[in-house]
């Protein structure tokens, strides 16, 4: 008769798969279905976890689960005693445990539900109508919190912010004293001074600001007077302009009222 490995070991080659692909489709550590095909139960685990193990590789090789599990249990390993039906979660694990029937099947009393990994199948117990739901994914779990807590602290901010305002409008009242009416005070209009010149003829003229240091500056005015034409230009004061002509004798300065001569003829400038 096989034992429990060689059973294993025939089954995984005859469908041609390796260790590692059927630990991978299993979700159940390669070292550990190595032992089992060597008939080396001792894998520092819980007798619940090799019992599922066994029961989750049997099913994955087409084998008879309760009889892999049969076989485990004369060897003298598992308590052998009927559980109460449980179902918790480990990590991307499901366990159910299955308590035996009621009509004191010898075999369904060493049975317990074996791990369901990856495909999150119900596993439904000998001799019984309860079954294990899918399992819940802790990660949606972890991410479904993560949504909850965001909208808790976005609440506390909004709520925070309103209170600032509130409490803003309710300081920002500002009693105003009634407004004093005051008399403008009157400024005194400033009279720009102003000379006017007056072409007795055409006449070419160029007006300069004058620099402290003689220089001439900025231009004010240049262009050609027509006979009889005349040109306003601000006069700052004694001294302050230069006037350039290319025929001084056709060319008057009116300064309030009063015209003055150019004091040069021909090309030449005065200082004013």
């Amino acid at each position: 008769m096989q034992s429990i490995g060689e059973r294993l070991e025939e089954a995984r080659k005859k469908k041609g798969i390796s260790l590692r692909e059927a630990a991978e489709a299993t979700k159940i550590r390669g070292d550990y279905l190595s032992q089992f095909e060597n008939n080396r139960f001792d894998i520092n685990l819980t007798e619940i976890y090799v019992r599922g193990f066994l029961r989750s590789y049997a099913t994955y090789l087409k084998l008879s689960g309760d009889k892999i599990l049969n076989d485990y249990a004369s060897l003298g390993r598992g308590d052998g005693r009927p559980r109460q039906p449980s179902r918790e979660i480990y990590g991307r694990m499901d366990v159910s445990i299955a308590s035996a029937d009621d009509r004191g099947d010898a075999a369904a009393t060493e049975e317990a539900a074996a791990p369901q990994v990856a495909q999150r199948q119900p596993v439904v117990s000998r001799g019984s109508n309860v079954s294990a739901g899918p399992a819940i994914d802790p990660a949606l779990l972890f991410k479904f919190g993560k949504w909850i807590a965001g909208g808790v602290i976005f609440l506390l901010l909004l709520w925070a912010v309103m209170a600032i305002i509130s409490s803003t409008k309710s300081a920002g009242v500002v009693h105003t004293p009634p407004a004093t009416t005051t008399k403008p005070a009157v400024v005194a209009p400033v009279v720009e001074k102003t000379i006017t010149l007056v072409a007795l003829d055409a006449v070419r003229v160029t007006v300069v600001a004058r620099n402290d240091d003689d220089s001439e500056g900025a231009e004010i005015f240049r262009g050609t007077l027509a006979r009889g034409q005349t040109q306003e230009i601000p006069w700052p004061g004694p001294g302050s302009l230069y006037i350039k002509a290319n025929a001084g004798e056709n060319l008057q300065i009116e300064y309030k009222g009063k015209r003055y001569g150019s004091q040069f003829t021909g090309n030449n400038r005065a200082k004013m």
